[in-house]
């Protein structure tokens, strides 16, 4: 059958299967746009951003180490803003604080990628569902008309299909892009660790220097 023949508006007034793929959509591509505004705000330069923290503990100025955490809005920023907040604090217990708010900052890298994961396993399920009632709806029709032949139940099939390729329209962009975000949130995590082990080895060089020049 060509497409240009199919109704689609009369096919979406007629499977609520069809209005549910496209409030999937809506909702698909809302949360992708806020997690890519998200990410964006998130990205820095960890080695360059960690340079100006040092600098600011070499002149004994942790307030505007704060302060430039504070001016920034990544996560590895907040990982550190605790450890410049709490660095009079034992090593493992400093250790252990800032690995807790790596975890937090990871949950909010993490939110609603679950929304993205289950539209992209549930979708094909979904549009599968709207192809099987309306193929049983093509074979009613046909049995409740007593004629037309292979045509009434093809165009009929050919409509319900509609829906398993609505459904797979939604389920693959929501894959491919959930794979994308998990990607940068590992990413983005490694990043945090890492920052966070060279602030603490900064901390405690310092530390040692300090100790030297008293006992000089």
């Amino acid at each position: 059958m060509d497409l240009g023949n199919i109704d689609f508006i009369q096919i979406f007034r007629s499977s609520f299967t069809l209005v549910i793929l496209l409030v999937c959509s809506i909702l698909a591509v809302a949360f992708m746009v806020e997690r890519f505004l998200f990410y964006r705000r998130a990205k820095v330069d960890s080695t360059r951003f960690l340079s100006k923290i040092k600098l600011s503990m070499e002149n004994e100025n942790f307030q505007e180490a704060v302060s430039t955490c504070e001016r920034d809005h990544s996560p590895v920023a907040a990982v550190i803003r605790v450890g410049l907040l709490n660095y009079k604090l034992p090593y493992h217990q400093l250790q252990e604080l800032m690995t807790a708010t790596r975890e937090e900052e990871k949950v909010k890298l993490e939110r609603y990628l679950g929304v993205l994961g289950t539209l992209g396993n549930a979708c094909p399920f979904i549009g599968l569902f709207g192809t099987v009632t309306g193929i049983i709806k093509a074979f009613h029709d046909l049995a409740a008309s007593g004629s037309g032949g292979p045509t009434v139940v093809a165009a009929g099939i050919a409509e319900a299909l509609v829906a398993t390729a609505g459904g797979l329209a939604v389920a693959i962009p929501c894959v491919m892009v959930f794979n994308y975000f998990m990607r940068k949130v590992k990413n983005m995590d490694v990043e945090m660790e890492v920052t966070a082990k060279r602030f603490l080895i900064i901390l405690a060089t310092r530390g040692e220097e300090s100790t030297r020049r008293r006992a000089s």
